[in-house]
């Protein structure tokens, strides 16, 4: 538990910087730690895009909060989002569960890669205001596809989100507060539609389909404490200097998880 303690206040910190849930990090610690829990290896990487999943929804909450009192999330764009995040994150959990776990441990880590080199090369669109929040139904189809990902992959999508808001024009950092918002949409389906399926091995105790709850619970109780400090941090930086470091950040967690391969 101490553990999940200690990981969930990184990815509290991560969630409030970077909006993405700490969700890449904590897959790629869980898939490393479940085994040695008890949990069998052949369900381990589905356990951790799980239980990480279930974890998001608390953590990427306070980050929204702490980002709504600075005025940084565009809930109009969530308005329009959410009905298809939650479409694609109960869809893409019961693709994922047919995903042998090696496959998916090298499809996250493939993804990874592919979200740094988008941030860093993506270039913001002309023409479209910073303060403008992007609306309408291409929103919702987007967030269909970024929801079936994020379950996926076991994220709260903010790889996906902050990259597309910041490409219709969004400042970094409201992008990064309008994606910790739609990351709790995005666990709590996707957390849903794995509880709801049983795994092919015996999980060990005080686990719901694929959430291993003590890691869930442990890793909430300490982001959502952990996330305002993110948010602060995240309202000190430039916003070329924010994308740096997400990109940064998901570049090392891609190559854990090829290094455990």
């Amino acid at each position: 538990m101490l553990i999940f303690l200690l990981l969930g206040a990184v990815a509290g910190v991560l969630a409030g910087l970077l909006g993405v849930g700490g969700g890449l990090v904590l897959v790629a610690a869980l898939a490393w730690l479940l085994p040695t829990l008890g949990v069998p290896q052949e369900a381990a990487m589905h356990a951790a895009l799980a239980s990480s999943l279930a974890s998001i929804v608390l953590t990427a909450a306070a980050s929204a909060r702490a980002h709504h009192r600075r005025g940084s999330v565009l809930w109009p764009t969530v308005a329009w989002m959410v009905p298809g995040l939650l479409l694609g994150g109960w869809l893409g959990s019961g693709v994922a569960v047919r995903i042998d776990g090696d496959a998916l441990r090298w499809i996250v880590a493939g993804y990874c890669l592919l979200a740094a080199a988008q941030l860093t090369f993506s270039r913001p669109r002309t023409g479209v205001g910073a303060d403008l929040a992007p609306r309408g139904p291409a929103m919702s189809a987007a967030g269909v596809a970024i929801g079936a990902v994020s379950a996926v992959v076991g994220i709260g999508g903010g790889s996906m989100t902050v990259p597309l808001l910041v490409w219709r024009g969004v400042a970094p950092v409201r992008a990064v507060g309008t994606s910790s918002a739609c990351g709790v949409a995005i666990g709590l389906a996707s957390a849903v539609g794995y509880a709801m399926h049983a795994p092919d091995g015996a999980l060990p105790q005080f686990s719901v389909g694929y959430v291993y709850l003590p890691a869930a619970i442990g890793v909430a109780a300490a982001s959502v404490l952990a996330a305002p400090w993110g948010t602060r941090l995240a309202h000190r930086l430039h916003g070329t200097t924010l994308k740096r470091v997400f990109a940064v950040f998901l570049v090392l967690v891609g190559l854990s998880l090829m290094l455990k391969g």
